[in-house]
């Protein structure tokens, strides 16, 4: 039975490695590698949480096509339940091609009428009330602002119907596609136990930039945990009585950073589900964060959940 429940996009990544602006104007180019793999802040938690030994369900929507066949088999013979992955005929199952730049950082190009922004209410309410999920007990709404078809509004309705069920409740976030800061945000973050934005989103957010003042204004919203993500610099642990910085897993070199989001929060999700404490759940992420990095593409790298307590045990 699943423990965990995983909101959010499900997609297919084509990563391309080392690209560099040269490459626009080369009439052809061979690249190091060009692999296929899952895609989405989702699936992507829910294929972390099912490595490190959970069994969580995904609520996601794909399309009748190849694409979303390879995104429904690769989860399933994984570990994850994906019987509340709606498949839809009048929609194409979101392809990103992400571009690696020689230092790790990426850039996406998306498609607009893909399924990555078509997940909406009605497709996941229908999903809760499954018998299957009722041991659940942790939800994450994997990323804020991805879809338009689920409004702020929706979201706050969301997160209630999660937390009448008990449910410890979580969520990561991308930046606000429109221009949104916590005025707009703060009725659907106040209903949050764990939040993991990176700065950059949560400087979006908040209008704050130092670490310390965008937790305060998280923790002020009514967000109860904030573990906010600094890259290389490792992680910012808030609550109300404690606060914790967390350095990043020492001597890792960057291949590609696509997924590490993702990655930290699958991983904290596990150890909330495990029963760790605050700082261990920070601490636990960060090192499987670490492995992430050091292979091309968010999911194709072959680390296991004995590499991950390897790092975390230091």
């Amino acid at each position: 039975m699943p423990d965990s429940i995983i909101i959010g996009a499900a997609i297919v990544d084509i990563p391309l490695s080392p690209v560099t602006p040269d490459i626009l104007s080369a009439h052809s180019t061979p690249l190091e590698r060009i692999a296929m793999g899952l895609g989405g802040d989702a699936a992507n938690e829910a294929l972390v949480l099912a490595r490190l030994g959970h069994s969580p369900a995904l609520v996601s929507v794909v399309g009748d096509d190849a694409p979303g066949d390879f995104v429904r088999r690769t989860l399933s013979r994984s570990g994850v339940d994906v019987a509340a992955v709606a498949v839809k005929e009048d929609l194409d199952t979101g392809i990103n091609v992400v571009l690696v730049r020689p230092d790790g950082e990426r850039g996406f190009i998306t498609s607009r009428s893909g399924s990555l922004r078509r997940l909406s209410l009605p497709d996941i309410l229908p999903a809760l009330d499954s018998p299957a999920l009722a041991d659940v007990k942790v939800a994450c709404m994997a990323s804020l602002f991805v879809s338009p078809e689920l409004t702020l509004e929706d979201t706050a309705v969301l997160f209630d119907a999660l937390k009448a069920r008990g449910l410890t409740l979580c969520a990561d976030t991308t930046r606000p596609k429109r221009g949104e800061t916590l005025r707009e945000a703060g009725a659907a973050l106040s209903r949050l136990d764990y939040f993991f934005p990176n700065l950059d989103e949560a400087a979006a957010l908040t209008g704050r930039r130092n670490p310390d003042a965008v937790a305060d204004a998280l923790l002020n919203c009514g967000v109860k945990h904030v573990a906010l993500k600094l890259g290389r610099d490792g992680c910012l642990l808030a609550g109300r009585n404690e606060r914790h910085l967390i350095p990043a897993i020492p001597g890792i070199q960057c291949v590609d950073t696509t997924g590490a989001g993702d990655t930290f929060a699958g991983a904290f999700i596990a150890a909330i589900l495990e029963g760790k404490s605050f700082v261990d759940c920070g601490c636990y992420a960060n090192a499987a964060a670490s492995l992430c990095v050091e292979s091309v593409g968010a999911t194709v790298g072959g680390w296991t959940r004995k590499d991950v307590l390897r790092r975390y045990r230091g």
